[in-house]
């Protein structure tokens, strides 16, 4: 199909031409959201992407992470001021699936979990024994393109994050400083440190980011979903504001960050360790 602005939102074949699939339309761009399929066949059973109500993002950004209005933004993944992290509920998590939002409820863009092999999903089936296991993330945009390759090797205790652009090229690395206490994570360029994430609590829900002089640049706050949801499903929310424009690779490490902390700190709790 080839889109323009009258085209309806809707589920089409997939511009990229990825055999046997389609992609959201959302009436005036392609977004993340992708699934098995041929044209003209019956979409999915609900009538948008999930997590695409726009009055339910703004809620979260204003009444929730109570961050105001933000002008500013190019509409990307990287000059966006507020980014929306929300994972896909799931009552049983294989997979780690979020989308990400600009504080009016626009998809930017997903993360979706790559290379991840039958046996590890039983493993994360039956126990929680994958957060040992190596894990590997891929930052896309709207038009399911990566842009940032996270990688967090399998751990014992202290998680590591490491950072990539789509070619292998390194941006930084994001390791975990401390398991006692309220959560540290430095961000390494080059071995040489050039921020941190600071958790402002034990629990871990909200972060405070700084650069190499220890002024916040960034704040990720964990937002509630409410009791039944956090107890039943394994879904994830946040909101990340970045106070001012921040040079690379800083920024990227900083966008990471959003994903990271959850992926690191991970456990089989439902939200309340």
């Amino acid at each position: 199909m080839t889109s323009h602005p009258n085209t309806p939102a809707g589920w089409y074949a997939d511009p990229q031409g990825t055999p046997n699939q389609l992609r959201w339309w959302d009436g005036a761009q392609w977004t993340a959201h992708t699934h098995q399929g041929q044209p003209g066949q019956a979409a999915p059973t609900q009538a948008a992407p999930p997590n695409s109500n726009p009055a339910r993002v703004q809620h979260q950004v204003q009444q929730q992470a109570h961050v105001g209005p933000t002008m500013g933004g190019g509409g990307t993944l990287f000059t966006e001021p507020v980014l929306v992290v929300n994972q896909k509920a799931k009552l049983i998590e294989l997979t780690n699936e979020y989308s990400v939002f600009d504080q009016q409820g626009r998809t930017l863009g997903s993360v979706v979990q790559v290379g991840q092999s039958t046996l590890k999903k039983v493993a994360r089936f039956v126990s929680s024994l994958d957060q040992f296991m190596t894990h590997k993330l891929e930052i896309r945009d709207a038009n399911g393109q990566p842009h940032l390759v996270l990688t967090r090797p399998a751990k014992f205790i202290k998680s590591k994050v490491v950072v990539t652009r789509p070619d292998g090229q390194p941006v930084g690395e994001i390791v975990q400083q401390n398991v006692i206490g309220k959560i540290n994570f430095g961000m390494h360029v080059n071995g040489q440190q050039v921020g941190a994430i600071k958790a402002e609590n034990w629990r871990a829900w909200n972060f405070s980011i700084v650069d190499h002089t220890d002024s916040e640049v960034a704040r990720i706050t964990k937002t509630w979903e409410g009791l039944a949801k956090t107890m039943f499903t394994t879904a994830d929310n946040y909101v990340l504001q970045i106070h001012r424009q921040l040079p690379d690779p800083l920024l990227s490490l900083v966008i990471a960050t959003a994903l990271t902390v959850d992926t690191a700190l991970k456990q089989d709790s439902r939200g309340f360790g």
